[in-house]
């Protein structure tokens, strides 16, 4: 985890991108990848591990964060591999209509579930997805354009990161569970 926090610190003072893909070069298949700008992986997904059970991982291929999903579309994520029980947060979704999906997210342990922390609102089919903390826009994905193109692929899209957003293994957790489920690839 080290790793990806040097290079990658949570301080940064102007909006950052990633961008997610499941069609890089070096990336095995049935992984889901976030780059920067000049194309190196920063995080990956395993995407072929059992249903409902993600598992994000640094550059290295070191686990940062586990996620675990219930049928209801509820969350549970914990710190590495999620061999220990160190809860980081939990997430809840509140709507799941065709063109709209919302979850609350709440830090911390089990007990946590008085306030809600960060809101995650939008569309999976539009690529779109915002979280919020507060009033405050903490991530936000869309859609790749290019001028000219009447036809835009949706196989890879942008997440840009706004300052002050925290711990950014935590934003790409929250981004691959609001994208569970939905086809990546068209």
């Amino acid at each position: 985890m080290a790793s990806s926090a040097l290079a990658y610190p949570s301080d940064f003072q102007i909006p950052f991108d990633l961008f997610i893909s499941k069609k890089h070069p070096g990336l095995p298949r049935g992984y889901l990848g976030l780059a920067d700008s000049s194309g190196t992986i920063v995080y990956r997904v395993n995407r072929r591990s059992p249903k409902h059970n993600r598992v994000l991982l640094d550059a290295a291929g070191n686990p940062l964060i586990s996620m675990r999903g219930s049928h209801d579309g509820s969350w549970q994520c914990f710190r590495g591999d999620g061999s220990g029980e160190d809860l980081i947060f939990r997430v809840e979704r509140t709507l799941n209509t065709l063109t709209r999906t919302e979850f609350n997210i709440f830090l911390g342990g089990a007990n946590c579930e008085d306030s809600t922390d960060f809101k995650m609102k939008g569309c999976p089919f539009q690529r779109s997805c915002t979280i919020y903390k507060g009033n405050s826009i903490v991530a936000q994905t869309s859609l790749m354009y290019k001028l000219g193109k009447a036809f835009v692929g949706r196989c890879k899209f942008r997440l840009t990161i706004f300052p002050g957003s925290g711990d950014h293994a935590v934003v790409m957790a929250l981004i691959v569970i609001f994208f569970d489920g939905r086809r990546l690839s068209n």
